[in-house]
């Protein structure tokens, strides 16, 4: 990628900076949400301005559980460690 400043990019880290992580991998739009724990879609992609702005307006709904199964909190009461690196997760994960 260039590393000429972007306009668009940057007025978009201006306006929508407080609830989002911008940036552009080649031809698409990326936004990361900065709150973990949002009620919507954590990441959104694509590759049109016009529908990358309306998702960052109203982001879709997230997809399945609003843990990370990776969080610390979440791993640590499921999961034992066997040895070292090495976890047993005990029962499924929850929907």
């Amino acid at each position: 990628m260039s590393t000429r400043r972007d306009p668009v990019l940057a007025l978009l880290r201006r306006y929508y900076g407080d609830r989002w992580s911008i940036r552009r991998a080649g031809s698409l739009w990326v936004a990361v949400a900065n709150d973990p724990e949002a009620d919507h879609a954590p990441t959104v992609v694509q590759p049109d301005i016009d529908a990358f702005l309306a998702d960052l307006e109203d982001p879709p709904r997230r997809a399945g559980s609003a843990r990370s199964l990776l969080s610390a909190e979440y791993f640590s009461q499921r999961c034992t460690e066997v040895e070292d690196g090495v976890w047993y997760l005990k029962g499924r994960p929850e929907d």
